[in-house]
């Protein structure tokens, strides 16, 4: 029972990772090489700029989002309960605004030097 457990999960794992690959990161940058759409630099700053947009909006606001959530729940429950619960809940809010804080500073911190540098192009941003 213990073995098969084993290969279930090492087959699970294994295909986790395995389906990038297979995915060959279809619609992360439009370019095919045939159709006049060439991978060039221009290809290259939309992939990152897809990659920014998800990291910062798709997984950082949500995540800031369930950690608000659970902070004011154990907020809410913490009732008369002496330091413990609450300043757990605090320091989860606290932890939440500065990792947001991190996020978006990081952000400017890219687009203010490429704005420096010069690059006025769509990708860096709204």
């Amino acid at each position: 029972m213990q073995k098969t457990k084993k290969i279930f999960i090492f087959l699970l794992i294994f295909s986790i990772l395995l389906l990038p690959a297979l995915s060959l990161a279809a619609g992360l940058v439009p370019c095919d090489n045939s159709s006049g759409n060439l991978c060039d630099f221009k290809a290259f700053m939309n992939l990152v700029n897809i990659i920014i947009k998800f990291i910062l909006f798709d997984m950082v606001v949500p995540i800031a989002a369930i950690m608000f959530a659970y902070a004011g729940f154990l907020l809410v429950t913490a009732g008369g309960e002496a330091a413990g619960a609450r300043t757990k809940a605090k320091s989860i809010f606290t932890n939440a605004v500065f990792g947001l804080i991190i996020a978006v500073a990081a952000w400017l911190i890219v687009r203010i030097i490429l704005s420096i540098l010069g690059y006025n192009g769509s990708w860096i941003g709204f």
